[in-house]
């Protein structure tokens, strides 16, 4: 898998990529990440990538060319799977469409910043629109480092252990199960007895239920997509 982020501040990813699962997965050459900085694809001396918007709105607009330059370059060296704009008007981005985007082979992820993009690269390039949440944040760069880590995690190999990830909240609509680990008594706080018992069974029966139980609790909304 490759994974290739626009932004006009790639400092602020650097070391993020290269750290904990995204860096080893990167080392075991199954996933390239790659940072692009759009003031590269500039075409003035001052390297600007923004301008007024017209109509006398607020704000500064990110200009067509410089994306539709680097967005070129790249897709002249390959096939992408999804153009991805983060936007806090896009589709919520949740743990199915990081199990979607797992699948995919190249993904190109443009980082928004000041009010925006021109429109017309959202029209005539970008394929998915992804949003992180209803709010907004000075540039799309934590967004993409939110939507990589999520994506890259659950790519085959990445986790050692990859039924870890596959009991993760989220998936199946549900949280996950309390977990705990040793001492099995710690200040008279005890694990229940259930986990201790051996019964591989009835873990897993205990397990789904507190799932149940903790979803109902804290994010019922989830059940009803079950429905």
């Amino acid at each position: 898998m490759r994974i290739d982020i626009i932004t006009v501040l790639p400092e602020l990813l650097e070391g993020f990529v290269r750290e904990s699962i995204l860096g080893r997965a990167q080392k075991k050459g199954l996933v390239e990440i790659h940072l692009h900085n759009l003031r590269d694809y500039a075409t003035n001396k001052y390297r600007r990538v923004d301008d007024y918007p017209f109509g006398g709105f607020a704000g500064m607009v990110m200009q067509c060319e410089p994306i539709d330059r680097c967005i070129s370059a790249l897709k002249a060296e390959r096939d992408y799977d999804e153009v991805i704009f983060t936007t806090p008007d896009g589709e919520q981005f949740d743990q199915p469409m990081a199990n979607t985007l797992s699948l995919c082979e190249n993904l190109i992820i443009l980082c928004g910043h000041y009010k925006g993009i021109d429109y017309r690269i959202r029209e005539h390039l970008i394929t998915k629109e992804v949003s992180i949440g209803d709010y907004v944040l000075t540039g799309g760069e934590l967004a993409a480092a939110v939507m990589t880590d999520a994506i890259v995690r659950i790519v085959p190999g990445v986790i050692g252990d990859e039924q870890s990830a596959l009991s993760d909240s989220f998936q199946d609509n549900l949280l996950a199960a309390p977990v705990y680990t040793r001492p099995a008594d710690y200040k008279g706080w005890t694990v229940p007895e259930i986990l201790l018992s051996g019964h591989e069974a009835k873990i897993k029966e205990w397990e789904l239920q507190q799932s149940f139980e903790r979803t109902k609790a804290l994010r019922p909304d989830l059940l009803k997509k079950k429905d």
